[in-house]
């Protein structure tokens, strides 16, 4: 007799959806975890981040107040105070995550948890062995390392320290040009620190569509950002209390002089010490291998979140979570198309997509048609002093399918859902088109941009 229908090895958006889910479904539920509750997106990432923004945001309004017809004088920050707050965040959803555990009945077991067999795991150091009728591992990931870049957690950090750090620096170099780098480059700069941005590829956020990429880069420059596009880092020496880098782009060589290193280059799963090898979990470029329904080489064990590989968002781990206790349950749960998943940046302007790219979709030999709407061009956007982006839609040809959506510019990651539900529903331009939105609200560029892909759009 099992002592769990279903353990879980990790506490982060993936892991404890799932465990609660399971629970709901009738099944006794447990989850191991070494560190905190949540995981490093709720503690370390996605959360604290969100709420730094926030603070830049309000910084940043506060620079632009004679815009609002607002003087002030003497305009004082406290960064430190900043850090506190995300930290409270944190904290109330730590306890919540606490909460809905004892609410589901599901158990929280701290340690490291190791495998010992297809249905056994050792909480090490606590003399426990636990047994399953089926494991979950949702041990996430971490920043990726660079050679070149060893981090020392003073000056050269990744996200994790930086969100620590209750002290700013002079100025500051980022390595990597994706959500992470972007995102703090934009915390940064509100604060008053000087900053570059290197990225190997030819454009920030690379994996977005390249127009949205074009225009979160010229809004970056002009705020004063300095990008370092197609470059490469090849060599870091500490100098005194900062850092000389050395970076290669297609002009030659440079020296560039800084106070701090930011590294988000990507991330790594977390497989190490999981007994991983013993048991027969495949694993393949330091994530495990799983099917479209998270079921691992092991028929006992299933994997979710960052630790697969799939898209490392914490919405996405927490749908494989729910699939996942879905599946055991019986139940049949739609298979996760991944390309229609939601991805989004948080800067200023904020990033959101989903689906094809342009050029992704004229590489799948796709006949399509673009419609797009200007930010400019919507009084909300405009009565925000937020008129930077656009809203745009890729359309079949044929049958108005939405093949993805692009928007950057004000609120942009709370519009893109509607968009999001009409692919879900199989529902067309056309009757996004027709759908009536509030007016004046930003998500009437979307319902334009849907419009223009018609040849329809009213306002453009």
């Amino acid at each position: 007799m099992p002592d769990y229908d279903v353990l879980v090895v990790g506490a982060g958006p993936g892991g404890y959806v799932a465990a609660i889910r399971a629970a709901q479904l009738g099944m006794s539920a447990a989850v191991v975890e070494r560190d905190e509750l949540g995981g490093v997106c709720l503690n370390w990432g996605c959360i604290p981040s969100k709420a730094l923004l926030r603070n830049a945001e309000v910084l940043s309004l506060f620079r632009r107040a004679e815009e609002f017809g607002i003087q002030y004088d003497n305009l004082r920050y406290d960064f430190g105070a900043a850090i506190d707050r995300s930290r409270q965040v944190v904290g109330k959803l730590t306890r919540g995550v606490g909460a809905l555990f004892k609410k589901n009945k599901v158990e929280h077991i701290k340690g490291q948890a190791v495998l010992r067999g297809p249905t056994t795991v050792e909480v090490v150091g606590s003399g426990q062995t636990l047994e399953a009728g089926h494991i979950i591992l949702a041990t996430g990931a971490r920043a990726r390392s660079v050679p070149s870049l060893p981090i020392d957690g003073e000056v050269v950090l990744t996200s994790r320290e930086a969100l620590e750090r209750r002290d700013l620096p002079g100025s500051a170099v980022i390595v990597g040009g994706g959500a992470t780098g972007c995102e703090f480059a934009d915390i940064y700069h509100a604060y008053d620190v000087q900053v570059t941005m290197v990225e190997l590829l030819p454009h920030l956020l690379p994996n977005e569509d390249e127009e949205v990429s074009i225009t979160l880069e010229r809004s970056f420059t002009n705020r004063g950002i300095t990008l370092l596009l197609g470059a490469r880092v090849t060599g870091l020496a500490r100098s005194g209390a900062g850092a000389t880098l050395t970076i290669e782009a297609s002009g030659g060589e440079q020296q560039l002089a800084c106070d701090r290193v930011l590294v988000a280059v990507g991330a790594q799963g977390n497989i190490e010490g999981l007994g991983l090898e013993e048991v027969g979990v495949a694993t393949e470029g330091g994530f495990i291998v799983i099917d479209d329904g998270m079921r691992t080489s092991v028929p006992t064990v299933s994997a979710v979140g960052d630790v697969t590989g799939k898209l490392l968002l914490a919405h996405v781990a927490s749908a494989q979570g729910v699939a996942v206790a879905e599946r055991l349950a019986g139940r049949n749960p739609p298979a996760l198309d991944y390309q229609s998943m939601p991805r989004a940046v948080y800067c200023r302007p904020q990033v959101t997509s989903f689906g094809l790219t342009e050029q992704a979709a004229r590489e799948a030999g796709r006949r399509f048609k673009v419609g797009k709407f200007p930010m400019r061009a919507n009084g909300k956007a405009l009565g925000l002093g937020e008129a930077e982006g656009f809203s745009k839609v890729l359309v079949d040809e044929e049958h108005g399918e939405i093949l993805g959506a692009h928007i950057i510019g004000p609120e942009a990651t709370e519009v893109l859902a509607e968009l999001s539900l009409a692919r879900f529903l199989e529902g067309t331009a056309r009757e996004v088109g027709w759908l009536v939105h509030a007016h004046p609200t930003v998500s009437e560029t979307v319902k334009e941009a849907a419009l223009a892909a018609l040849g329809e759009a009213i306002h453009i």
